[in-house]
C-alpha cells in the first residue's frame, strides 16, 4: 500500500511540473491568437514579420512589405511583435549623485 501511494505521490508530481504549465502556455497561445487585430504586428512561426491587414476565422493577411501581402493560416502566427524599450545604464558618478569630475572626465572631441 505504501509502495501504491509514492506512484500516486510521484504521477501527481509530475503532472504538475509537466503537464500544467504546456496547458498554460498553449492556452494563452490561443488567448494570444484571438486577440490579434488589424494593424497589429506580428511574426509568424516560420519567422516572417508583418503587418495584419485583414484577418478572418481562418487566414490572416500580413503585408510583409510596402505592397506585399501574404495569406498565412492564423494558427502559424507565433507572437505579436512588441516594441522593446532598453534602459541605459548611468554613468557610475551620475549613479550616486555627484557630479564627474571635470579633471579625469574626458572632453568630446
Amino acid at each position: 500500500m505504501p509502495g501504491f501511494l509514492i506512484l500516486i505521490l510521484i504521477v501527481g508530481a509530475v503532472w504538475l511540473v509537466f503537464v500544467l504549465p504546456a496547458r498554460r502556455r498553449r492556452m494563452s497561445h490561443t488567448a494570444m491568437q484571438e486577440s490579434i487585430e488589424s494593424g497589429d504586428d506580428v511574426i509568424t512561426a516560420g519567422g516572417l514579420h508583418g503587418t495584419v491587414r485583414e484577418i478572418t476565422d481562418d487566414i490572416a493577411q500580413l503585408e510583409i512589405a510596402a505592397g506585399i501581402v501574404v495569406s498565412v493560416d492564423r494558427r502559424a502566427i507565433a507572437a505579436v511583435a512588441r516594441e522593446v524599450e532598453v534602459e541605459v545604464e548611468p554613468e557610475p558618478d551620475q549613479a550616486l549623485g555627484r557630479e564627474p569630475d571635470p579633471e579625469t572626465s574626458e572632453e568630446p572631441s
